[in-house]
């Protein structure tokens, strides 16, 4: 009988992207503080890299806790502009400020992806994109922001680069999985490596 695989997040753009990809998996959200997490690395230097995998591992863990017989996916993204971290934006007004703190500037995201079985991690990948935004004005961001609403709320950064928010950048370096906050290349390789699906 095939392992058991649960991805513990409750994004719902992770869920979409691993059943569009034809993986049999269930969902829980891990249940930490993810803020907490992170303020725990506060001056350990650690890179918006490291945070990104730590959170990730710490989400698996969480999940693997209740259920040790199951592979676990854990994942995470941070999105960095030199060493300031962006979180997700609680207002309209935050994501305007995000916006114009981003354009015309070269802001990293970090996207960490790990497998947990029995509490621990048995593999971890990280993969980095870089994302050049284009100078825009507050007009262009006040219009930005009327066009797409509350989804603007629901990304760090506040776009969605599979949507409208394609439409703020010049340049991009790095792969869609990645940009999107679920590297799944190196984690379909590494299921395959582990015998946890076939074909």
């Amino acid at each position: 009988m095939a392992q058991e695989i649960i991805l513990a997040s409750g994004s719902p753009h992770r869920r979409m992207l691993l059943r569009n990809a034809g993986l049999e998996f269930s969902a829980q959200k891990p249940d930490i503080d993810e803020r907490a997490v992170e303020a725990a690395l506060a001056g350990s230097g650690a890179t918006p890299e490291d945070v990104a995998a730590v959170l990730a591992e710490a989400k698996a863990i969480a999940v693997s806790e209740r259920h040790p017989a199951a592979l676990v996916i854990g994942s995470d993204q941070t999105l960095s502009l030199g060493d300031e971290l962006f979180h997700k934006p609680a207002d309209m007004e935050a994501a305007r400020r995000q916006l114009l703190r981003l354009s015309g500037r070269t802001h990293q995201l970090s996207s960490a992806v790990v497998l947990v079985g029995e509490g621990k991690a048995v593999w971890r990948h990280t993969s980095v994109a870089h994302m050049t935004m284009r100078k825009l004005d507050p007009a262009a961001v006040g219009r930005y922001l009327s066009d797409v609403g509350e989804a603007a709320l629901g990304s760090v950064g506040s776009y969605q680069i599979e949507g409208r928010g394609i439409r703020l950048f010049e340049k991009i370096e790095g792969d869609f999985f990645t940009i999107v906050g679920l590297p799944l290349l190196p984690l379909f390789a590494a299921l395959h490596d582990r015998g946890a699906i076939d074909g």
